[in-house]
């Protein structure tokens, strides 16, 4: 990996067009409207009067897998998805056009046999040019440390506090969820052949950890919005362990403050905590 070839990337404007459908596919791949009878979820899969799921800004106009670029000279094979950023400035609409513009903001050398760091930016605009969401990847680099030159660490996501959940939300995760969320967002065969899981170490195919983090931000929703995901306006979280589809997912919750809440999400059936160092922010009461 070359510091400057990296930190300059250039990153064409990405223009996307998206329907009713891909919003309604987007918030079938999370899992919402897995109770028909329940109206507040029907919200996000029923054209009538149909809402996007703000997490749904995370695939949109998405720059591609550049990093699997040669000029990039990054080993892409090792490559995993450390954490992920979210702001949202207003409610993503339920369709239309929107264009993305891509930057990275920091590389970070962790040392030689300790790979690297690449945080990259997207700001997500609508048709008038205004925000509608700013986006954060952290990608680890484990194959490219070492390289000698590189940037500060931006803040760092804080820890959860070491005191009981002042709640926890338990959401079932469908044994179909990569199935259905790969068409919205991230066609890797990791997430649908058995045998490339095996060959990746892992005993069957794994959920996108997008997804993951689609289904914490519903039990945000859930908790702490009144089911009204548009109240929903942050969420940043770490990456910890892969969720399997068909397991069960414990977000556990604690309030810091008016509008704002930390958590983790754990797989009580294996006792593992798979996503860490989270934080959402939400509007307090109706909007």
């Amino acid at each position: 990996m070359k510091y400057d070839t990296i930190k300059q990337w250039d990153f064409p404007t990405v223009k996307q067009t998206y329907t009713e459908k891909d919003t309604i596919l987007y918030a079938l791949g999370i899992g919402l409207g897995a109770d028909p009878m329940d109206t507040r979820q029907l919200a996000y899969v029923y054209e009538a009067n149909l809402r996007a799921f703000p997490t749904q800004s995370v695939v949109l106009a998405y720059p591609g897998f550049w990093m699997r670029d040669p000029r990039a000279e990054i080993d892409w094979v090792k490559l995993v998805h450390g954490e992920q950023r979210l702001q949202m400035h207003r409610p993503l609409p339920a369709a239309g056009t929107v264009t993305a513009r891509t930057r990275v903001t920091h590389v970070i050398d962790k040392g030689a046999d300790r790979g690297a760091l690449v945080v990259s930016e997207r700001t997500l605009l609508g048709p008038d040019g205004e925000k509608i969401a700013t986006i954060s990847q952290t990608t680890f680099c484990r194959g490219d440390g070492g390289f000698g030159q590189g940037d500060e660490s931006p803040p760092p996501l804080p820890a959860t506090p070491n005191t009981p959940p002042d709640q926890t939300v338990t959401l079932a995760i469908s044994p179909r969820a990569a199935l259905i969320y790969r068409l919205s967002a991230d066609p890797n065969p990791l997430h649908i052949d058995p045998e490339v899981a095996r060959q990746a170490g892992y005993p069957r195919p794994i959920l996108h950890g997008l997804a993951t983090y689609g289904v914490a931000a519903q039990a945000v929703v859930q908790a702490c919005c009144g089911h009204d995901a548009q109240r929903l306006t942050g969420l940043d979280l770490r990456f910890s362990a892969p969720v399997y589809p068909g397991e069960t997912l414990a977000v556990d919750l604690w309030q810091d403050g008016p509008g704002r809440v930390r958590l983790l999400a754990r797989v009580p059936a294996r006792d593992k905590v798979v996503l860490s160092h989270g934080t959402a922010t939400y509007h307090e009461g109706s909007q």
